[in-house]
């Protein structure tokens, strides 16, 4: 008598990891999507306080998201993979005058590595929108 598995056990084994892979895959993607987007409010929230940092120690805000991590700032506002703009997911872009600055952070691949868009001005106040091809504004909604 011969000892091993048969075609059909084998393939029922197969069929459960199939089965089990396509339940626990969706929820492994969402996981990092929402990891993403934390990362990019997270990124917000420094900026922000590093804009105003860097008012608070010169006569205006940044102009780009570069002044902050700038090799001249001593020690710099930000570290340098923010201060390029990319972050976890997210394209950060900062745009400061004399007396505000903007700053939004939006996924690089629509619904694969974040599915809202972010926003923050000179309030401090972080808002989002689920709209993939709008920027954030003022307006939007406000996270709680």
């Amino acid at each position: 008598m011969k000892k091993g598995f048969t075609l059909v056990e084998i393939m029922i084994v197969v069929a459960i990891i199939v089965l089990l892979a396509a339940i626990a895959i969706p929820n492994l993607l969402r996981a990092r999507v929402n990891a993403n987007q934390s990362a990019a409010v997270a990124g917000l929230h420094t900026v922000s306080t590093a804009a105003q940092s860097y008012r608070g120690a010169n006569t205006s805000y940044p102009v780009l998201l570069a002044s902050l991590a700038s090799p001249n700032e001593t020690p710099p506002y930000i570290d340098d993979v923010l201060g390029n703009g990319t972050k976890q997911g997210y394209t950060f872009v900062l745009a400061g005058g004399t007396n505000s600055f903007t700053a939004t952070a939006m996924p690089t691949d629509w619904a694969q590595t974040g599915a809202r868009n972010f926003f923050v001005d000179t309030s401090g106040v972080i808002k989002y929108n689920d709209t993939e091809d709008q920027t954030p504004v003022a307006g939007d909604s406000v996270l709680e």
